[in-house]
């Protein structure tokens, strides 16, 4: 099959299906665009798996291949909580991912605005997660790239606070043939599992790891393992499980240590962690662990969170909302980058004087001073 030259642009009709509307997303494997569905009257997300134009027509094969693998294991999750694979369409001989639409913006692109979150938002957006991946490691799918990028949280009406994971592109059915083979390592780095790094096949703890390390993220502000510009030294403390003891995870830091255990073996089940996950964050919500997995995000007070309401209608995603962001590099050249730093500079910590204090301060002051000149006036005056 060959493919002739079609550039994804505003109102091109994709097999002819779907109706480009504007790009929302971009990653190194391809771009995404909002679309509607001509036949079914909704929009959805498409993504293009890679541009075929000068690609051999083997290689081409390859990847129409790899874009139908990843939609039979996304369709073979369904799961409230994992953004829905509704089609593959092939346009001109370019595949196309076809997949729910949701106005959202992804964790990391959240965590680059506010910092962090509290114990309380992580454990929600932790347990959702990891009730998804519960029903995926069910059904034999591995993800191999869980990170803040691949979780979406919905900021408008009527999905506000809805948590969906994304992207299984490079998710496999256990018990398939790693094409990469064992000198290859494929993911984000600062959310490897040690077994990982040091070339091991992903597996159930594998996930669970990188679903550790995605947590830590969210109430550290970076990476368990930083966010080296020395990605040799980046991986040297993955594969070495080096990680710096989280300091802000509150009812958290139990359960973090337990899913970042070094031993694969001695990591808890993911569906353990939701359980623990879910416990936590009904505790402090006043909620019971049911609502939790089944509800939106809510702050004790039961409102959504701010944070979470801040998205327009149709935002423009950075890498990692829908798209694709991680490296496939062959070891030992570990030739990737290390992963931006997702976050803005932690905010002061709690009794830190703000600047309304400050001013009131000077204000008491100076009331204090005049209040002495009025009495001394008084006893002069007598």
């Amino acid at each position: 099959m060959t493919s002739s030259t079609r550039i994804p642009a505003p109102d091109l009709l994709l097999a002819g299906r779907y109706r480009l509307r504007s790009r929302i997303g971009e990653g190194g494997m391809g771009s995404v665009w909002l679309a509607r569905d001509q036949r079914l009257n909704r929009d959805v997300a498409v993504k293009r798996v890679v541009a075929l134009d000068g690609v051999s027509a083997e290689g081409a094969e390859r990847i129409r291949e790899k874009a139908l693998h990843e939609g039979r294991v996304a369709v073979k999750l369904a799961h409230r909580n994992a953004v829905a694979v509704h089609d593959v369409a092939l346009d001109a001989g370019t595949p196309w991912l076809v997949m729910e639409y949701m106005p959202s913006r992804s964790v990391a692109e959240i965590l680059h605005t506010v910092g962090a979150l509290s114990d309380v938002d992580a454990a929600q957006i932790g347990a959702q997660v990891a009730a998804a991946m519960t029903t995926a490691h069910e059904a034999g799918i591995i993800h191999r790239d869980i990170k803040p990028g691949n979780i979406l949280v919905a900021g408008t009406e009527p999905d506000a606070g809805t948590v969906k994971l994304t992207d299984f592109g490079i998710a496999h059915f256990k018990g398939d043939d790693v094409d990469e083979g064992t000198d290859v390592i494929t993911g984000t780095p600062a959310y490897f599992a040690p077994e990982v790094a040091r070339g091991g096949v992903p597996a159930e703890p594998s996930d669970v790891y990188s679903l550790g390390s995605t947590i830590y993220t969210m109430v550290e502000g970076q990476p368990p393992f930083g966010a080296d510009e020395d990605t040799a030294a980046l991986l040297d403390r993955v594969a070495r499980a080096q990680i710096r003891p989280p300091s802000r995870a509150g009812a958290l830091h139990q359960v973090l240590l337990a899913m970042l255990t070094p031993s694969p073996s001695k990591r808890p089940s993911m569906a353990e962690v939701r359980d623990w996950l879910a416990a936590i964050a009904a505790a402090a919500t006043r909620s019971t662990p049911d609502r939790i997995l089944t509800g939106r995000l809510r702050r004790p007070d039961g409102a959504i969170p701010l944070w979470a309401l801040t998205t327009p209608q149709a935002p423009r995603m950075s890498t990692g909302s829908y798209s694709r962001s991680r490296v496939t590099t062959p070891l030992p050249s570990q030739t990737f980058a290390a992963p931006r730093p997702l976050v803005a500079p932690v905010p002061p910590a709690p009794g830190t004087p703000s600047g309304w204090r400050k001013h009131r301060s000077l204000v008491i002051s100076g009331v204090i001073v005049l209040g002495l000149i009025a009495i001394l006036a008084l006893i002069v005056a007598l």
